[in-house]
């Protein structure tokens, strides 16, 4: 029995895990001053018949701190790269040849307020997860025959313990983004 528990609260581990780790794939792809390759890795782009990610379609690199260059390795998928780009960031690309650049313009004010509202819905997104597989292998712990109550007591104590970190790990994320979304 106390092995079904220990099995309860590593599969926990591995949920809030999950979460963290999703959470951190969310945020990269919000805009700050700075450039960067996750803006536009999972942009889809027609390419013969089928929707495909740019980073499968060339190199993606960071020339300067508000630049970003694709090397397309088809030239015949720059023209609707370009697209895409204009389409998905609302952002006006260069192309010469097979390499296209994005100069990032400055955000406003505004556009960083309103980058960090989002970055906290996303974050209570986040939370909620990690909450939510908390109460769930809680239901489970305390469904368990046969362990007795310290067992379970101590269980729910590092269950806890499990949450407080990955809720902690959330925030400092949270925090780091904020500061790179505020400096200009």
């Amino acid at each position: 029995m106390i092995e079904e528990m220990e099995s309860i609260l590593k599969e926990t581990e591995k949920d809030m895990k999950k979460a963290v780790e999703y959470y951190k794939q969310e945020i990269a792809g919000l805009r700050t001053s700075r450039a960067s390759t996750a803006l536009v890795e999972e942009i889809k782009v027609e390419y013969y018949g089928s929707k495909v990610p740019i980073k499968q379609l060339g190199t993606i690199s960071i020339p300067e701190h508000n630049q970003i260059m694709i090397q397309v390795w088809d030239q015949n998928a720059a023209p609707a790269i370009e697209k895409a780009i204009r389409e998905e960031l609302n952002l006006n690309p260069t192309v010469q040849g097979n390499i296209i650049r994005i100069t990032l313009p400055p955000l406003t004010e505004e556009r960083r307020k309103e980058l960090v509202r989002l970055l906290h819905k996303i974050t209570e997104e986040a939370r909620v997860k990690v909450r939510n597989a908390r109460r769930d292998a809680k239901e489970m712990i305390e469904d368990l025959e046969g362990i007795s109550e310290d067992d379970k007591k101590r269980a729910l104590e590092r269950l806890q313990k499990l949450t407080d970190k990955y809720i902690e790990e959330l925030n400092k994320l949270m925090e780091a983004k904020e500061k790179e979304i505020m400096s200009i």
